[in-house]
This record gives structure tokens, C-alpha cells and sequence, in this order.
């Protein structure tokens, strides 16, 4: 594949103007995302990445279509992880619900910027030393083990982050609207909502060590694992406020995820033994996740839908203890 400057900057441009064309348009004003419009917006996500899948398979052939496509759904199966934390930090927090879009936004676009660097660094090392791929594999491999037996993470709170943060900056107990800064008499001061802000940034660096390294056993181009990396993410706002709800019964999901992982590691360290065609990898992500999302549904039949931090509270309830402000 030959990928000109113009292509990286007319798809950066593309980028820029959806998440422009989101704030500027359909979300100026601080309100709840429906679940009618969640599932709009993530239908046109992915309709967007199957026509860019299409132009790529027209463009370079079926090679590259099938690695774009296959990289896509392993980022788009790791992204669901995110919202798992995403309900979490919401809930714990009391995030109102109309200001949870607004987190999610800048979330994401720390995201990109942070991914995008990883892939670099990633290929750059990648095309001068080929045993990293044997490190990437391994650490896939003890991730999607690790994965298996992994116990709920601890509360927010006790975060060492947000701890040094709420020690070094001062911290609000309110909520601001939607405002991650406030001036409070001569000095500025986070909300909140920072905090939560942070802990999405941290947690997306998170994953992407697990992803990264899992798109490159499919592909070494940059701009196909760039392209995969940012359609999954740019549906995953829309995910969040679709399966928010229901995320609670993806009790099996954790383990496709960890079998996808230990696949991908696998196909790493074996890769100068045996190639695992792109069709076969394809074929395992997309049987491995739907088997553990049906599987999920059918034992969790019946359980209601959660409710925590998706409706708004009151702005007046104080949400951060006065004694772990910052001075």
C-alpha cells in the first residue's frame, strides 16, 4: 500500500469535521443522549466504516479490506471494555446525565491524540526491530489470562490519580454545569467533572496497550491500524449511551475478549512458524464475540435494565468531600 500525505490529512480533516458537525450542530447545549438518537449515531459510525472498508478493499484489495475489517472489530470488541468503566465512573461520581456527552467528547479526542502516537512509536519500532513483536504478543497473551481471572476494578476513589490530583489541585464539591474549570475568587479550580475527565484518559491508555499491540498482529500499516483505531473510537460514545443500560449483562464477554486476546498473542509468537490467514483471524474474532455476547443474553434473560448514573441529579448535591479538595 502507498499512502499519500493528502490521504492522512484529508482523513484527519474528515475526523475533525464529524466531531466539529457534533459539537457545533447537534450537541451546542448540555443535554441527555436518547437511546433513539444513541443508536442513530452508532448505525452511522459503522455504516461509515464499512463504506471506508469498501473504498480500501476497491483501493488496495481484498487483503487490505479484509485487515482493516478485521482490525476494526477486534478495536470495536476492546471498546466495549471502556464502557464498562465509562458506567462505572459515571455512577460513582453521580455525573448528571446531560453533561456525561460532554466528558465523553474530550475523552475521545485525548484518545485519538494518544493513540495516534502509540501507533507511530509502534511501527516506527516495529520496522527496525521485529522480535518486539514477539513482546507485543506475549504481553496480549498475559493480558487475555489476566482478563480471565480479573476481579472488578476498586472504587474511583481510591485511584492513585485522582489522589495526587485532588492533593495538588483544588477540587470543587459541585458540579458547574458543564464545566471542567470554575474561578473561584482569585484562583481557578476544577469540578468534578475534571475529575471524571481524567480518569476516562487514563483508562482509555489503559486499553489501548492492550489494543495497539492487537491490531499489528493483523496489520503493519499505519494508516490501516490508524483508520481502524479511530472509527471504533468514534463509535464508542454512541455505544456507551446505547448499551449503558444493559452493559451489566455482558457477564461473558470478558472471556471472548480474553480468547481474542490469547489468539491474537498467539498468532504473534507463531507468526514465523505459520501465518494465520487475515479470513481465519477474521473468522475467530467475530465467532469468539458473538458467541460470548449471545451466550451473555441468554443466561442474564430477564434482569432489568440499570438506572445508576444515567439520570440527572441535582447540581446542589455535593459530590467531592470538602477534605480532599486541594488548598
Amino acid at each position: 500500500m502507498t499512502i499519500s500525505v493528502g490521504m492522512w490529512i484529508a482523513f484527519v480533516a474528515f475526523v475533525l469535521a464529524m466531531i466539529a458537525l457534533d459539537l457545533g450542530v447537534f450537541h451546542r447545549k448540555a443535554r441527555e443522549v436518547t437511546l433513539r438518537e444513541a443508536a442513530a449515531w452508532s448505525g452511522i459510525w459503522v455504516v461509515l466504516a464499512l463504506g471506508f472498508n469498501a473504498w480500501i478493499w476497491a483501493e488496495w484489495g481484498s487483503e487490505a479490506g479484509l485487515q482493516f475489517l478485521t482490525g476494526y472489530l477486534i478495536e470495536k470488541s476492546l471498546s466495549v471494555d471502556n464502557v464498562f468503566v465509562f458506567v462505572m465512573l459515571f455512577t460513582f461520581f453521580a455525573v448528571p446525565a446531560q453533561y456525561q456527552h460532554r466528558v465523553l467528547v474530550w475523552g475521545i479526542l485525548g484518545a485519538l491524540a494518544l493513540r495516534g502516537i502509540f501507533i507511530a512509536a509502534g511501527a516506527y519500532v516495529l520496522e527496525r526491530f521485529d522480535w518486539v513483536l514477539y513482546v507485543f504478543g506475549a504481553i496480549l497473551i498475559v493480558t487475555g489470562l489476566k482478563m480471565l481471572r480479573r476481579q472488578e476494578s476498586h472504587s474511583p476513589d481510591q485511584n492513585p490519580l485522582i489522589r495526587w490530583v485532588r492533593r495538588w489541585l483544588p477540587v470543587t464539591d459541585r458540579y458547574h454545569g458543564e464545566r471542567f474549570w470554575v474561578r473561584d475568587g482569585a484562583r481557578w479550580v476544577a469540578t468534578p467533572l475534571f475529575l471524571v475527565l481524567v480518569l476516562v484518559e487514563a483508562s482509555d491508555l489503559v486499553f489501548a496497550i492492550d489494543s495497539i499491540p492487537a491490531i499489528f498482529a493483523v496489520t503493519r500499516e499505519p494508516f490501516l491500524v490508524f483508520t481502524a483505531n479511530v472509527f471504533a473510537i468514534l463509535g464508542l460514545r454512541s455505544m456507551y449511551f446505547l448499551l449503558a443500560g444493559i452493559v451489566h449483562r455482558f457477564v461473558y464477554l470478558k472471556v471472548g475478549l480474553a480468547v481474542v486476546l490469547v489468539f491474537v498473542g498467539v498468532k504473534m509468537m507463531i507468526v514465523d512458524l505459520y501465518h494465520i490467514p487475515v479470513a481465519v483471524s477474521l473468522a475467530v474474532v467475530v465467532g469468539v464475540i458473538t458467541g460470548s455476547v449471545l451466550l451473555s443474553l441468554r443466561k442474564t434473560r430477564g434482569l432489568p435494565p440499570l438506572a445508576q448514573g444515567l439520570e440527572p441529579v441535582p447540581e446542589s448535591v455535593p459530590i467531592v468531600d470538602r477534605g480532599n479538595t486541594g488548598r
